[in-house]
């Protein structure tokens, strides 16, 4: 059997970090399912999901190392063709990828103890982003 939901967020863009952990846990016990796998997807191509611990350093370490890597004031062709200012959302999006998934173990999400899950919006704008959930067992 799988079971399919979703949720909606409202983010702020450039890099918001949201702990998503207890909406799922909302939707895994209204789904009522032991064993399994999870399987979060975000559609667009600004935001990822990706897990974490979810306090202040490591949240703030994980914005500086994105940073890094895609740099908002860098070039990048998506700019120049669409005139948007967001290319550097789309590099930073798929780095770290629009899925997750995760066993269902005895009824709980199989995640480390300070491990929780998270959305990243890197967008340069605020946006309502949907979340799908499909749950297999």
């Amino acid at each position: 059997m799988v079971i399919h939901r979703s949720f909606s967020i409202t983010t702020r863009g450039f890099c918001d970090v949201v702990d998503i952990t207890s909406r799922l846990a909302e939707i895994l016990e209204e789904a009522d399912i032991y064993e399994g796998i999870v399987t979060l997807f975000i559609p667009g191509s600004t935001a990822a999901i990706t897990t974490i611990e979810y306090e202040p350093g490591a949240v703030a370490d994980l914005k500086a190392a994105i940073e890094r890597l895609a740099p908002q004031d860098g070039d990048y062709m998506h700019n120049e063709r669409w005139g948007d200012g967001n290319g550097f959302s789309h590099v930073r999006a798929a780095l770290l990828g629009p899925s997750l998934s995760i066993p269902m173990v005895e009824g709980q999400l199989a995640l480390g103890a300070w491990q929780q899950i998270v959305l990243v919006d890197f967008d340069n704008k605020s946006r309502k982003r949907r979340v799908v959930v499909s749950v297999a067992d």
